[in-house]
């Protein structure tokens, strides 16, 4: 305990030091609003492929006569001129448009290309992202999102175990302001904003992550759009991930050993999906064309940003990516106080999805939910926000300070720091173990948090669960009884550790099996396809409610939980679910591991 008490007294004195230097923010947590335009298009063909580092191999060329001619007479039907701007990592090209218009009408012009062209794969908006924080009146001089027993992370016993010491986190969103608190926590970065009116730098990409500012005026990001003064919300964020402790300035980290790599894809009215998804390839390790290696490939990837609708291929694909690399991709499910279902990238499989609470443990005001939300972590509500690494311009850079900011942008850099403690912890982790070691460990919400995910994230247990909980329970192993295609006749798994051997009999087959679990436990499922197809995995409970799924590729292993936070035994109802290649006693076999 020698390291918890050393820390205690420094804390209260980064208290001191924060009521001093708080500024004064927009009160309210004002509705964000998406950003429902764009001037570029996606195009992917299928001959054009990411090698295994993730560089595009045929995408470097440029697009031959006869398809860009498709393009342009696709275009011709909408009033649009299509211009080839640049490939990206995934294999896709970006075109711009002659100016900006409304989704729907991009993806009609989507829907056309690929009509008059059979060699596309897919085509779709470069959607607008844009980051997931509100500000509101910073009123305490504590962290309370660290150690509140009710609503807190439960943090500085976990830091007697592990500080994050060799880990990096990839923050990736508006850059970063040099700052006394985040004083040697940086390493290299990049700026991946392709866009010189977005980057508010004068040019496109560059080796400079810096944030020049976000300001915008009334109407320049959309008709109606607010004015709004310099956000610095990459600083805000990176305060919350890794902020230098026990150093009496300022705020701490929640893994203040861990180093960050920033990398800048969001500016002016936001940033494009197509700059982010090279963003999440080269921050994984992955090859970006034109952009020198990452000397430091980061084992987190925090992406506290979003925008509408569903995910996107051309995420998806670098999210994939990443993972594949053994990073693990935490992600905001969104200020709109919707269904995450429509909210983009948390949407998208194989992220870790975060919902926001306040102080009290109940989902936050204006934080998105549903069945896709894995893990929830204190964002701010009401009266008590976030305090963070801030700067005090309001256009230009100004001085360093720290102010509260609410929103799911800041509950999600809380479970990417946990996720730098877990693997500081236990580096050989991988991304589907820190991912069910959070859901299990996360503790029941003390007020009402519906579709918040397993619970609140609970930084120690966590800890201790990558320490001594890598390794499952062994127990038998059986064969799948067919026909097991409903909930009525799913295959009862009664104890814990075991082992299935399925197949996929054919591309319409479905199967399930049953689990009793029994009070306060969490089941843990994960069904490995054999290395030719491409098996889903879902998990239901007793009406038939989806709880939770994992849609991973090709040969690669779904993992799902579902955590019983009742008094008595709840059914779950574990499926497998074809979606393409092999069938058949030969070829369609998985395996099934149930643990609980």
């Amino acid at each position: 305990m020698k390291q918890s008490r050393s820390i205690h007294p420094a804390m209260l004195k980064m208290c001191a030091a924060i009521s001093l230097a708080l500024v004064t923010v927009t009160a309210g947590a004002a509705e964000q609003k998406f950003i429902v335009e764009t001037d570029r298009i996606i195009v992917k063909y299928k001959d054009s492929v990411p090698d295994s580092k993730g560089a595009a191999k045929a995408a470097k060329a440029a697009i031959k006569a006869d398809r860009k001619a498709k393009l342009d007479r696709a275009g011709q039907e909408f009033g649009m001129t299509v211009a080839e701007s640049h490939a990206i990592a995934t294999g896709a090209h970006v075109f711009k448009l002659n100016g900006r218009k409304h989704l729907k009408e991009v993806e009609k012009l989507a829907a056309e290309m690929m009509a008059r062209d059979p060699d596309i794969e897919y085509a779709e908006p470069d959607r607008i992202m844009t980051h997931m924080a509100t500000a509101n009146d910073p009123y305490y001089a504590q962290q309370w999102h660290y150690t509140d027993a009710t609503g807190g992370l439960r943090l500085p016993t976990a830091w007697d175990k592990s500080t994050g010491l060799g880990v990096v986190v990839a923050v990736i969103d508006t850059g970063y302001r040099p700052h006394a608190d985040l004083s040697g926590q940086h390493l290299a970065g990049y700026d991946f904003i392709s866009s010189a009116t977005i980057g508010n730098d004068g040019n496109g990409r560059d080796s400079d992550p810096s944030d020049p500012g976000d300001q915008v005026a009334a109407g320049e990001c959309y008709a109606g759009s607010p004015a709004r003064n310099s956000s610095w919300h990459g600083t805000h964020v990176a305060g919350t991930v890794a902020a230098k402790t026990n150093n009496s300035l300022g705020v701490a980290g929640v893994a203040y050993n861990a180093k960050m790599v920033p990398v800048r894809v969001l500016g002016k009215c936001g940033g494009y999906t197509s700059d982010i998804a090279d963003a999440i390839t080269w921050s994984s390790g992955g090859t970006v064309s034109g952009v020198p290696a990452n000397a430091n490939p980061a084992k987190v990837l925090n992406l506290s940003l979003g925008g509408s609708g569903a995910c996107d291929a051309t995420t998806q694909t670098a999210i994939n990516g990443a993972r594949s690399r053994g990073s693990v991709v935490v992600v905001a499910a969104g200020n709109d106080n919707m269904n995450v279902s429509n909210a983009s990238p948390a949407n998208c499989s194989g992220v870790i999805a975060v919902a926001a609470t306040g102080k009290t443990g109940g989902r936050a005001s204006y934080s998105n939910y549903g069945t896709l939300v894995d893990v929830a972590a204190p964002g701010g509500d009401g009266s008590y926000s976030v305090i963070s690494t801030l700067n005090s311009g309001t256009s230009a850079p100004g001085s360093d300070n720290y102010a509260g900011y609410q929103g799911t942008s800041m509950a999600t850099p809380h479970v990417a720091g946990v996720a730098a403690l877990m693997f500081a912890a236990k580096p050989t982790l991988t991304p589907d173990q820190v991912e069910s070691m959070l859901k299990s460990t996360a503790r029941a919400f003390p007020a009402t948090c519906s579709g918040c995910g397993t619970g609140i994230v609970d930084a120690t247990a966590a800890v201790n669960a990558a320490i001594g909980g890598t390794t499952t329970p062994t127990g038998p192993t059986v064969n799948e009884t067919e026909s097991n295609n409903t909930t009525g006749t799913a295959n009862l798994v009664s104890t814990s550790g075991t082992t299935v051997n399925g197949v996929m009999g054919s591309s319409t087959d479905t199967d399930y099996f049953r689990v009793d679990l029994p009070a306060g436990k969490t089941l843990s499922a994960a069904m490995t396809p054999n290395s030719s197809s491409d098996y889903d995995l879902y998990v239901y409970n007793s009406a038939g409610t989806l709880l939770s799924r994992s849609e991973n590729g090709t040969g690669a292993m779904d993992s799902v939980s579902s955590a019983n936070t009742g008094t008595t035994a709840s059914i779950r109802y574990v499926r497998v679910v074809y979606y393409s290649g092999g069938t058949g006693a030969t070829s369609g076999k998985y395996t099934l591991k149930l643990s609980w």
